[in-house]
């Protein structure tokens, strides 16, 4: 599939926005501080920021509206009707920690319940797709909540810091999740790399019975949508490189920054939460972009894919 940039910042910045929203609405960091202050608004800004994103891939943005309408068979139209309905929730929570310094907490949990059903059906946009064998997993939905528990606890260790408000716990839990979601991500590579094709040029054509079937010519010389946005492809080698990068500097960094941060404490706690945050952001963009870039369409076996 092709990796459009701007779903990679919609699934990644989405991601870590709500992630954040949700640990805030545990109601784990003192709300009068300013640096949680800031967090709610940084949580709100990144999850705005990822939905408008998600409409530039559209053909017809101004027509993004008409999506919600299928709520009940699209997880497309679920993700947009949840994401709506959650700033509900979140805007409270953010109001009451901005304005009157003090956590809600039937807001707080009720918020950080609906970003957890929002990443869920935004993962579910792509594992329940048949006709992309390597997204149609449990393991998808798994890894995409993973991954924004431990980014939103990656950015509420650095809230913490600042505010000297319980650092540490954000950021040993914070530890937890980038591993669990990386051992989980590795399960998902392993998965891809080892499959064994349920849809081949035989089932596609039905001429299976008669023999192997190999593509004599394209249906059409010009390049077309399908081939543009299904037919991308990454060589095996280079995928392998980059889940590697993916690994270290989303998985393996953070750790040891925060590790640093809990051990060291005092002024280097906070640069080295800060410096872990991004790292794992650029860990996630890479990982992003192989999710789109190694899944294969099951209609390019019409096209020798």
């Amino acid at each position: 599939m092709h990796p459009a940039f701007s779903i990679i910042v919609f699934t990644t910045l989405s991601g870590l926005g709500y992630g954040l929203a949700a640990v805030l609405g545990l109601g784990l960091l003192d709300a009068s501080t300013l640096s949680v202050k800031l967090a709610h608004i940084g949580a709100l800004a990144m999850i705005a920021a990822g939905l408008l994103a998600s409409t530039l891939h559209l053909g017809n943005p101004q027509r993004a509206w008409r999506a919600l309408s299928q709520w009940r068979s699209s997880w497309l139209s679920r993700e947009g009707v949840m994401a709506i309905a959650s700033f509900v929730p979140l805007a409270v929570t953010a109001w009451f920690a901005i304005v009157e310094g003090r956590y809600l907490a039937v807001a707080g949990l009720a918020g950080t319940l609906m970003c957890g059903v929002t990443v869920y059906c935004s993962a579910m946009i792509y594992g329940s797709l048949r006709s992309i064998q390597a997204w149609n997993t449990g393991l998808t939905p798994l890894c995409y909540l993973l991954f924004a528990a431990a980014g939103g606890f990656l950015l509420a260790s650095v809230a913490g810091y600042s505010s000297g408000s319980r650092g540490p716990v954000c950021a040993a839990i914070a530890i937890l999740f980038v591993v669990a979601a990386w051992i989980c991500k590795q399960k998902w590579w392993t998965r891809l790399r080892t499959l064994a094709p349920l849809s081949t040029p035989e089932s596609a054509t039905g001429l299976g019975h008669i023999g192997h079937v190999r593509l004599f010519e394209r249906p059409h010389v010009n390049e077309n949508y399908l081939t543009r946005e299904m037919g991308f492809k990454v060589a095996r080698k280079h995928a392998l490189k980059l889940s590697r990068l993916a690994i270290l500097s989303g998985g393996l960094a953070p750790v040891l920054l925060l590790l640093v941060a809990i051990l060291a404490g005092g002024s280097a706690a906070v640069p080295a939460a800060v410096l872990a945050v991004f790292c794992y952001a650029l860990g996630l963009v890479v990982e992003r972009w192989l999710f789109f870039a190694e899944a294969r369409h099951a209609v390019m076996n019409y096209y020798g894919g």
